[in-house]
């Protein structure tokens, strides 16, 4: 009886490791996988560019979200925000001069007046769309923000390369915005090592 006992719990102790083998794969599902790129405007880099992917049944992000765009050595730092909808942003003044944040075209529409340095006011981007940041003060400051209706976006670092984490495997329509020249729009099948490069001519 002993020795089939013994069996009996070795039996069990290797079922319960492959059920939580299985159970961390299902987690590893769940949370989705990668999506990289990278973007290009001909041969260069195009550093100023927002990837995102349309998910109409993506569930809500959870808690408030918050995004920052700052005001720093007569500049707004990033040049291109990427947000989804409902997000609020702050707009602090870093710099050393007062500012004035406004924004009249498509997009959100808004002007915080002007405030000094070590201040700071914020918007929320309640729909998409993108807005173009000014300061009426310093009129060579411009800036985006890009508000998208999903949870799957990422901006373009430097070197022309994106990574949207967390994505559910699947087909999927993408668009891909910079801030002069058409929007680039498409399909593509993300799964695990997917790699999605866009460009324009």
């Amino acid at each position: 009886m002993g020795h089939k006992d013994n069996r009996a719990a070795r039996t069990a102790k290797i079922v319960t490791l492959l059920l939580a083998a299985l159970s961390v794969a299902g987690a590893s599902d769940v949370a989705g996988v990668e999506l990289k790129g990278k973007a290009r405007r001909g041969k260069k880099a195009e550093a100023s560019a927002v990837v995102w992917l349309e998910a109409p049944n993506a569930p809500a992000t959870a808690g408030k979200q918050k995004a920052v765009l700052s005001q720093h050595n007569l500049t707004f730092d990033p040049h291109v925000l990427a947000i989804r909808v409902g997000t609020t942003v702050d707009f602090p003044n870093d710099d050393r001069v007062f500012h004035n944040v406004f924004s009249f075209h498509d997009g959100k529409k808004f002007d915080l007046g002007t405030y000094p340095v070590g201040s700071m006011k914020r918007v929320v981007f309640s729909k998409e769309g993108v807005s173009r940041i000014f300061c009426n003060i310093h009129p060579h400051m411009a800036g985006y923000v890009v508000a998208v209706d999903s949870p799957y976006f990422s901006a373009v670092e430097e070197d022309g390369s994106y990574t949207i984490p967390s994505v559910p495997p699947g087909k999927y329509t993408y668009h891909v915005w910079r801030p002069s020249g058409p929007m680039l729009t498409g399909t593509t099948e993300v799964g695990p090592d997917a790699v999605l490069n866009v460009s324009w001519p």
